[in-house]
C-alpha cells in the first residue's frame, strides 16, 4: 500500500498517516492480523457517510434552488447510493490501495462494489478528522460536484414519466425506447438509448445502465422540446 502515491495523486497530504491507512483497511485484513494494533475502516465509513450526505445536500440546496424538497431528496439519494460511490472510488483507483485479507483478495474484493463504496466513505471520514469539513468540500468540488453538473445523476429525476405526461397531453402518440448501441467491455458497458415518438427518433442518451440511458434520452427529448 503506497499511500504517498495516493496523496500525490489527490494533492492531499495527511497529518495523521495512520488515519489514512485505517481508511483503506478492510475488516478481513484486521481479522488475519490480530496481533497487530490496527483498526478497520468501518467507524470511519460511518462518519464519512454523514459528512458526504451533508456536503451533497449543501451543494444541491444552493445549486438547484428551483427544485422542491422531494426532487432534492431523489438527487441526493442517487449521488450517495452504493453504485455511485463505487464509481467514484473506482475512478480514483482506491481499490489499488486497499488492505484485504487473503480470502477477500482472492475472491476479487478490490473490485467489489460494496467494498469500494465503503472505502470512499471511509476516506471522507478520515479526511474530515484530519483536516476538517472544508477539506472534504474541496475534495467533493474536484471529484463529486462536477459529476452532478454534467448530468451523471439525471436518472434520479423521472424524465420518462414527465415525457409520457407531455406526450399524452398532446394527443394520441406512441412512445417507445430502444437500445441503439452498446459500447465498452462487459465490466464497464455504456448503453445508448433512443426515444421513438410515432416511430421517429426524438431524443438520445447514454448511460452505464439501460435505465440511465433511457432517462437521459427522455431528458434530451424534453430539453429539445423546451428549446423550440
Amino acid at each position: 500500500m503506497n499511500l504517498l502515491q495516493l496523496e500525490k495523486q489527490l494533492g492531499i497530504t495527511f497529518n495523521d498517516q495512520e488515519l489514512l491507512r485505517q481508511a483503506f483497511t478492510h475488516s478481513s485484513y484486521v481479522n488475519e492480523h490480530r496481533k497487530e494494533a490496527i483498526s478497520d475502516n468501518e467507524r470511519l465509513e460511518f462518519l464519512g457517510d454523514a459528512v458526504l450526505e451533508l456536503g451533497v445536500s449543501q451543494y444541491l440546496y444552493r445549486q438547484k434552488d428551483q427544485l422542491p424538497e422531494g426532487d432534492l431528496t431523489k438527487w441526493r439519494a442517487s449521488i450517495v447510493c452504493e453504485a455511485s460511490l463505487f464509481e467514484f472510488s473506482r475512478n480514483l483507483h482506491f481499490g489499488d490501495y486497499l488492505l484485504l485479507g487473503r480470502g477477500e483478495e482472492q475472491s476479487g474484493g478490490r473490485e467489489r462494489e460494496a467494498i469500494l463504496a465503503d472505502v470512499f466513505e471511509a476516506f471522507l471520514g478520515a479526511l474530515y478528522l484530519d483536516q476538517g469539513y472544508d477539506a472534504v468540500i474541496t475534495f467533493l468540488e474536484h471529484y463529486v460536484y462536477p459529476k452532478i453538473n454534467t448530468g451523471a445523476f439525471s436518472h434520479a429525476m423521472d424524465y420518462k414519466s414527465k415525457l409520457q405526461e407531455e406526450i399524452q397531453q398532446e394527443g394520441n402518440h406512441s412512445i417507445a425506447y430502444v437500445i441503439a448501441d452498446e459500447k465498452g467491455p462487459s465490466h464497464d458497458k455504456e448503453f445508448v438509448a433512443q426515444v421513438l415518438i410515432d416511430n421517429a427518433v426524438s431524443g438520445e442518451g447514454a448511460g452505464h445502465t439501460k435505465k440511465e440511458a433511457e432517462q437521459r434520452a427522455a431528458k434530451d427529448t424534453l430539453d429539445t422540446s423546451d428549446s423550440r
